[in-house]
């Protein structure tokens, strides 16, 4: 299967499409992207290989989908605790923060620890407007996430990654290889440098979306809001 990669431009401009054109609003957004999270959280690591789910959020929309992931995780049965050292500012975030609360999902205050207990990570700190460098306390976790051996699972893209040009030369982040990366709406130019799995989860756009931005959309099966490709070594989809 061959997928189309997306600029980080053309991502925003698609975003702001949806809520200007579409009709969507950035909770909607929000919401199907932290679903499609959580349903490839299913797919790759059911609750029977472990439920305890760690999601690090960043203070961007990359982390307001963790959020709403973990929520859903909640929901299918998982136990997921959150770390959230940096708070997004728009309201938004606190309500979702709200939502977990009223769940009695922790929000725990020291990664290091958390990590000692967690059966899979879900890293949610930058999406696809991360431009670096990285910031405290960020190098910190991601040097952490990409030397222990518990699975990570990305949401858009490894965090610390240039989303053009990949993983960075040296620091934290140089060796960072998920084992499994969930592209929302579409890929984005750094997967040729990914080797893992790799999901889809955009099964919302319009005719119009995908002809304008020239996006592939490929089946989903059945009710999944993720669908599974593949990533060839030539980088294309």
């Amino acid at each position: 299967m061959s997928l189309k990669a997306i600029s980080p431009k053309d991502a925003a401009s698609l975003d702001k499409d949806l809520m200007e054109v579409g009709g969507f609003s950035l909770d909607q957004l929000m919401e199907l992207a932290g679903l499609s999270v959580s349903q490839a959280v299913w797919r790759v690591h059911p609750p029977s290989a472990g439920k305890n789910i760690l999601v690090v959020c960043g203070p961007g929309n990359n982390g307001g989908d963790g959020l709403v992931a973990a929520r859903h995780l909640y929901q299918y049965g998982y136990t997921p605790s959150v770390y959230y050292p940096k708070e997004g500012k728009h309201e938004l975030y606190q309500r979702l923060k709200t939502q977990l609360k009223n769940l009695n999902i922790p929000f725990v205050p020291d990664f290091t620890e958390a990590l000692k207990s967690a059966d899979l990570i879900v890293d949610a700190i930058f999406g696809f407007s991360f431009g670096g460098p990285l910031r405290e306390p960020f190098p910190a976790i991601i040097s952490q996430m990409e030397e222990t051996s518990v699975p990570v699972l990305s949401i858009d893209a490894p965090s610390s990654w240039d989303i053009e040009g990949g993983p960075p030369k040296e620091g934290p982040g140089a060796k960072f290889m998920p084992q499994t990366l969930v592209s929302l709406t579409a890929p984005k130019p750094c997967v040729k440098y990914y080797r893992g799995r790799h999901f889809l989860g955009g099964r919302f756009l319009t005719k119009s979306i995908i002809e304008k931005y020239g996006l592939d959309c490929p089946q989903y099966p059945g009710i999944d809001q993720i669908v599974e490709v593949g990533v060839d070594a030539e980088g294309r989809l």
